[in-house]
């Protein structure tokens, strides 16, 4: 499994994660691969794009847009595949899946989505909450913040960010994804997965909130939270190993189907 020196600390190899992807059957159809629900950036629209075409393309069945504003725009710019809702709709009640972050969101959206403890919920950027306390976390919550926004909300990482990253899940009772060349996914119960596969192509607008369609992708399809984060970020490095110099967010989306072909191959 790719333990590393201590037992509760992996490295973020398919074959940690592998059995738990989604694996539809012929029988399946679209609600038993989860219903994915993004709450809209009220400006900035392509993020919440290319988060809600990642959760598509990742697999989830559905993929509904709340748009607190700028719906049209939404509507016609979205892939025609993924539904859009306005203002005052409510969450619809087989949704699987919350995410909130990618692009900014608006100021009663992001009240909804941190309340909505009952569902599983991706949290990225600017849906992560001024104190950590209004979170509400559950082991069902998966927070992604760079560092930048780790030490805003959390305080500063110090020398060791492999601990600042388990005692914030802890601390936050959530699973946290610290992003960075090396990314870390922290488990409140201590367990710990280290993505070291640093990629500078990454380090390009757009990247992150294709991350977080990605995991809320695979947790609407009922994949185990832990295990969706962390499936997520290495196909999101194997994505951009494979595109190379050149990289923009939108192609580690395109990049996908191969991707998911080679993380379910036990022979890959």
């Amino acid at each position: 499994m790719g333990v590393s020196d201590d037992c509760s600390t992996f490295q973020n190899l398919p074959n940690l994660w592998r059995t738990s992807l989604p694996n539809p059957d012929s029988s399946s159809h679209k609600y038993q691969r989860g219903y994915c629900v993004v709450f809209a950036a009220p400006a900035l629209t392509g993020a919440t794009r290319m988060a809600a075409t990642a959760a598509l393309r990742i697999g989830a069945g559905l993929v509904t847009v709340q748009a607190a504003q700028r719906g049209d725009i939404y509507r016609m710019t979205l892939p025609p595949e993924i539904m859009v809702q306005d203002d005052g709709e409510p969450v619809p009640d087989k949704a699987t899946v919350l995410l909130g972050g990618p692009g900014g969101i608006s100021p009663h959206h992001k009240r909804d989505l941190l309340r909505r403890s009952d569902l599983p919920r991706v949290i990225d950027s600017g849906a992560l909450p001024d104190r950590p306390a209004l979170l509400n976390g559950t082991v069902k919550t998966v927070l992604t913040p760079h560092e930048g926004e780790f030490e805003t909300l959390f305080g500063p990482i110090g020398d060791d960010r492999r601990q600042a990253a388990l005692q914030t899940a802890q601390r936050a009772q959530s699973i946290v994804v610290l992003k960075g060349p090396v990314t870390l996914i922290a488990h409140p119960d201590g367990r710990l997965i280290v993505n070291d596969r640093p990629d500078a192509n990454l380090a390009t607008a757009g990247t992150g909130d294709v991350l977080a369609g990605m995991i809320a992708g695979l947790i609407a399809q009922g994949m185990d939270v832990f295990y969706a984060a962390a499936a997520a970020v290495w196909m999101h490095s194997e994505a951009a190993r494979r595109i190379g110099h050149g990289l923009i967010a939108s192609d580690i989306i395109k990049a996908l189907p191969n991707v998911l072909k080679t993380a379910a191959d036990p022979d890959s």
